[in-house]
């Protein structure tokens, strides 16, 4: 069986990383981003060709795409669509809108190309140490092709049911990490406040039942001030939004998501949008949440 020929588009803090990962494996020919000077840099890094359209890409036989909005995947969709050969699939490992994700499915399938909603979890260390989870809105099939590209970066790999399933899996996990930041955040700003000691607070709830991975991963770094990304809080508040939308599609009612969106939302508007999400803890801290 041929190896399979893939590129990679969107090298931003988590999809650098995935790229590198199919390059570790042999399986990664090309890559493009919206910087070209990005996707040459880190080509050379890597040993691969880099692109700035969508021609380079036509050799191809999966193309990942982790981007930042709806309206990136769907102008990178419709450009691939003229260029990939029939059989080719298109896996989006960015977090958009379901309808997105079925309206990208609707443009590659016109020209015989698969495609495959597939956004993540696990954080900027998850892509780094290839353990990210990936939810697939997949035929089984196309997923059968790719997963061992994915199996890359992938520590588990789901189908959760056809395409636009990934996407709605992605929305139930921002709901509970949404809800987690929030309740941590605001644990660690009541500690502060009480005048606890972070360095035996935190391994002291890391060993109990309020352990998780934000707690681990940002509760020394939040008591310090620092919220170098990680996950910027501007791309919280997108797929927070996006979650609502899909919360108050199917009737359900969301107080955690409609707090983490407010918070969120005058984190960005105070001009913190590119800080990590851990950011949160100073909005606790101020008592303005």
């Amino acid at each position: 069986m041929s190896t399979l020929r893939c590129g990679f588009i969107g090298l931003g803090a988590m999809g650098a990383p995935m790229a590198g990962h199919l390059a570790a494996k042999g399986l990664l020919t090309v890559v493009g981003n919206r910087t070209h000077t990005k996707a040459r840099a880190l080509a050379a890094e890597l040993g691969v060709g880099a692109s700035a359209d969508a021609a380079g890409f036509a050799g191809c036989g999966a193309v990942m795409l982790c981007v930042s909005a709806d309206a990136d995947v769907l102008a990178n969709v419709r450009a691939l669509a003229e260029v990939l050969r029939p059989g080719a699939i298109v896996v989006d490992h960015s977090t958009v809108a379901r309808d997105t994700a079925i309206e990208a499915q609707k443009i590659l399938a016109a020209k015989g190309i698969g495609f495959i909603d597939a956004p993540v979890s696990g954080g900027v260390e998850g892509a780094r140490n290839g353990r990210l989870s990936v939810m697939c809105g997949a035929d089984p099939a196309l997923l059968g092709t790719v997963r061992p590209a994915l199996e890359c970066y992938g520590a588990r790999v789901s189908r959760m049911g056809p395409v636009g399933s990934g996407q709605a899996a992605k929305a139930v996990n921002q709901v509970m990490v949404a809800g987690i930041n929030e309740a941590v955040c605001e644990a660690l700003a009541l500690g502060a406040k009480l005048g606890l000691d972070a360095e035996v607070l935190l391994p002291t709830l890391g060993s109990g039942a309020a352990a998780n991975w934000f707690l681990d991963k940002r509760g020394a770094t939040m008591l310090r001030g620092e919220f170098t990304p990680g996950f910027k809080c501007e791309h919280m508040l997108k797929d927070l939004r996006i979650a609502r939308a899909t919360a108050e599609g199917v009737g359900i009612a969301h107080p955690v998501l409609a707090q983490a969106e407010a918070d969120y939302g005058v984190l960005v508007r105070e001009g913190h949008g590119e800080a990590d999400t851990s950011a949160l803890i100073a909005l606790k801290l101020s008592g303005a949440s």
